[in-house]
């Protein structure tokens, strides 16, 4: 199965939320339409922003489909969604998906039970089957078992992995982790850190730490701080994604589940209220079912149309 295949797969929850009212042709009244977006969770100002393109759209004659693909990709594409808000005066710099991550560490962040251990997994087996060579740091050792779990991952793909005793300081595994990167010239270094502390407080200083010793081993690193967040939270995810980005500024997002849920939507809000790239998508559990974004296939897989030809 290709990974279109795959995506189209994965999205048929949020497709459902999104097509239950329409017919075979795809035509539904647009308050249904608005209300579908909204419980994919779009949110409700973006619904109502991307029903009314698509209706203006429709009046032209764009059958009903095409015009909600046009609609749904001025959200979606970087170059299109910058824009479309420069012609309203809101210059946001909305970034495009560059999938070869700036510098060479890669600090993964992200609440605890996001998937974000087995994330870094993945990306080691893409970025090593795209010739590039990694190294993995458990710097969550906060949690049981975090260091272990990241471990035997890196054992599976003969991936080196500095690791340090549970509970120890993930900041002394991150700052070991970074110079052995440098020693090695290894191309890639993925950062494991902690997703959840006594207080919101407590997290969002201990990761400004590990990003501050990880520059100290290694100068002008990390050049990349993703995000990994879990469609399945919807609007707090969003939220999450704030909170996050104001304390260590996040480069990135990863958004993983897809296929666990009906809120795929949420891609919408990340896109335009943060101005944050997408990264990759998950849409399942094996590691090929953790890709590189892509706007259009995301859309097209969405509404359930044929993958565009190359």
């Amino acid at each position: 199965m290709s990974w279109f295949d795959r995506l189209r797969q994965g999205l048929s929850r949020t497709r459902d939320v999104l097509a239950a009212d329409a017919g075979a042709n795809w035509e539904m009244d647009w308050d249904d339409l608005e209300f579908a977006l909204i419980g994919a969770d779009v949110g409700a100002r973006l619904a109502a922003e991307v029903v009314r393109e698509a209706r203006a759209e429709r009046e032209r004659g764009t059958p009903f489909r095409d015009a909600l693909e046009k609609a749904l990709m001025d959200q979606l594409e970087p170059d299109r969604l910058r824009q479309k808000l420069r012609r309203v005066g809101f210059d946001l710099d909305v970034k495009r998906n560059v999938v070869e991550a700036r510098g060479s560490v890669v600090m993964m962040i992200g609440v605890n039970g996001v998937g974000k251990t087995t994330t870094i997994a993945k990306l080691g087996q893409y970025y090593r089957g795209h010739g590039r060579s990694v190294m993995f740091a458990a710097g969550d050792t906060f949690r049981a078992a975090g260091s272990a779990q990241l471990a035997v991952w890196g054992e599976r793909l003969g991936v080196p992995t500095v690791t340090g005793p549970d509970g120890s300081d993930p900041g002394a595994v991150a700052f070991d982790a970074a110079q052995s990167r440098a020693a090695r010239g290894v191309d890639l270094l993925f950062v494991d850190t902690a997703g959840r502390l006594h207080t919101q407080h407590n997290l969002m200083e201990e990761l400004r730490k590990v990003k501050r010793v990880i520059g100290k081993a290694d100068p002008g690193e990390p050049g990349e701080v993703w995000l990994v967040l879990d469609a399945v939270t919807g609007q707090n995810g969003l939220e999450q994604a704030r909170k996050f980005h104001e304390a260590v500024g996040v480069t990135g997002v990863i958004v993983t589940k897809l296929d666990g849920t009906g809120k795929g939507g949420i891609l919408l809000p990340i896109a335009r209220e943060l101005g944050l790239p997408i990264k990759f998508v998950g849409v399942g559990e094996q590691a090929d079912d953790l890709q590189p974004y892509d706007a259009a296939a995301f859309v097209r897989a969405l509404l359930d149309l044929p993958a565009k030809a190359a």
